[in-house]
């Protein structure tokens, strides 16, 4: 529940803190950029961490 409430959380604030994501015709692909980002980078920090 805690990692659901969390994902939630972080979708919220980046559709509202970062408005240019959500302008446009495609309103998600922003989104999903920036989530797959975050992810890489989790992925990278455990790999060389």
């Amino acid at each position: 529940m805690l990692a659901f409430a969390a994902g939630a959380m972080f979708y919220v604030v980046v559709e509202e803190l970062i408005p240019e994501m959500s302008e446009g015709k495609h309103s998600n692909i922003g989104t999903i950029a920036f989530s797959l980002g975050f992810v890489l980078m989790m992925i990278l920090d455990v790999a060389l961490g």
